[in-house]
Formats: C-alpha cells, sequence, structure tokens
C-alpha cells in the first residue's frame, strides 16, 4: 500500500524530531495549520512542499519516496556506542560522514589559523605578559 505524501512528511518530521510547532513557525503558519497539512485536509501546493523539504533538510525526491517500511527494517545494521549515539552502517552513510568530518576539520583548521592571527596582532599590539 501506497503511503501518502502527508505521512510521510509526519514520518520524516518525526523522524527529525521536529514539532508541529516547529514546522508551523518555520511555514509561517498556526500549529493548527500546519496540522491540517499532516492530516491531509490542506491541499498541499508544489511550492509549499518544496518549503516543507527544506526545513525538513531533504529533497522533495526524498519526501515522495520515501517508505517508512525500507528505513525502519535497516536498522538491522544499527551501530550504536556509550554516549547514546546512533549510526546506520551503510556505505553511503560512512562515505558522507567522511565527508562531513573532512570538512569540519577543514573548517576548524580555518578557525584555528585566524584566531592564531589574531593572536599574533594582539601580542604586537599590546605586547606579551
Amino acid at each position: 500500500m501506497a503511503t501518502s505524501i502527508k505521512n510521510k512528511i509526519k514520518s520524516i518530521r518525526e523522524l527529525k524530531n521536529y514539532t508541529q510547532e516547529y514546522m508551523a513557525e518555520q511555514l509561517g503558519v498556526t500549529q493548527a495549520g500546519y496540522s491540517k497539512i499532516e492530516k491531509g485536509k490542506t491541499i498541499l501546493s508544489y511550492v509549499k512542499l518544496v518549503e516543507i523539504a527544506r526545513i525538513l533538510e531533504v529533497s522533495v525526491e526524498d519526501i515522495l519516496s520515501f517508505d517508512s517500511e525500507r528505513y525502519f527494517s535497516s536498522f538491522n545494521k544499527v551501530i550504536g556506542n556509550n554516549n547514546g549515539s546512533i549510526l546506520i552502517n551503510t556505505e553511503e552513510n560512512s562515505a558522507t560522514l567522511k565527508l562531513l568530518y573532512e570538512d569540519k576539520i577543514m573548517l576548524l583548521e580555518k578557525l584555528l589559523a585566524k584566531t592564531e592571527a589574531e593572536l599574533e596582532r594582539y601580542k604586537e599590539k599590546f605586547g606579551t605578559f
């Protein structure tokens, strides 16, 4: 049985731990107005769907193709650690995580270089203590 868009949006929202209030605030509508979207009582325009996808940090295609059964069946591949983090162990996620960490390292290196340059500037201006 095909899952409706409203149910897919709700499932993704819940997986992201976003409340209806948060979604409503981001969309500029009331919580009751947003609730009507998830209940299918409001006609959902493509523009609104794009906005919802942006807030959920997924693509419209991700919403349309979301399959909760497939998603939750992947939890048999879950790796946990002692700080409560969960990571679904797939090659795609590993590559994505690697890119994210490499990007984070690069940003931290830039921040460190900027901080060191600023420290040198202060030393020149005020001297060392």
